[in-house]
């Protein structure tokens, strides 16, 4: 993994699994079932000294929480690919970063705006007609929301984003770079 050698805070890693729950989050967010992104997360600087970087993400069963950026991805069940931010963040967007990130550990995770995120028309009618919650977060939307509050990312609702569609929209705008393959 010499490739997490060169990671930096604000960096988004993508995940594909090989489950079945990873499968059904591709078909519903038109991405393909065991190649395209089921999940995402960031990469964060813990404050406290000698922890290095982190992978930030919510995820169903436990909601936003922090590991080890290494031991993170070692451990997932699938492909990663690191998408790095077409700039790096200036010192300032990183200790607002990583400050906002360790203010949101422990917050649930968000079921049913994952399952409402699903489709683009499905998301974009729920986007009209529901504003953003942040009282608990499925993954993308939590990324879109550290994105915004950093402002690297400028979106109306970050409720409405599935992986696919945040990573294809985050690429298409120049935000991140193609990503690389981790594992």
């Amino acid at each position: 993994m010499g490739v997490l050698d060169s990671a930096h805070p604000g960096d988004v890693i993508g995940f594909s699994g090989h489950s079945l729950v990873s499968a059904g989050v591709n078909l519903c967010s038109f991405g393909v079932p065991l190649w395209s992104l089921s999940h995402v997360g960031i990469v964060g600087k813990c404050n406290s000294p000698g922890r290095g970087l982190r992978l930030f993400d919510s995820a169903a069963g436990f909601g936003v929480r922090s590991q080890p950026l290494r031991a993170g991805l070692e451990l997932y069940d699938g492909k990663v690919w690191i998408y790095r931010l077409a700039r790096p963040l200036y010192l300032h967007e990183c200790a607002r970063l990583c400050s906002h990130l360790d203010s949101m550990l422990g917050l649930p995770y968000d079921t049913a705006g994952a399952l409402r995120a699903g489709g683009l028309l499905w998301a974009a009618a729920q986007g009209a007609f529901r504003g953003e919650s942040l009282a608990s977060l499925f993954c993308s939307e939590f990324v879109a929301e550290q994105l915004s509050y950093i402002g690297m990312f400028n979106t109306t609702n970050v409720s409405r984003w599935s992986p696919n569609h945040l990573m294809r929209t985050l690429r298409r705008l120049g935000v991140v770079h193609k990503p690389e393959r981790v594992k």
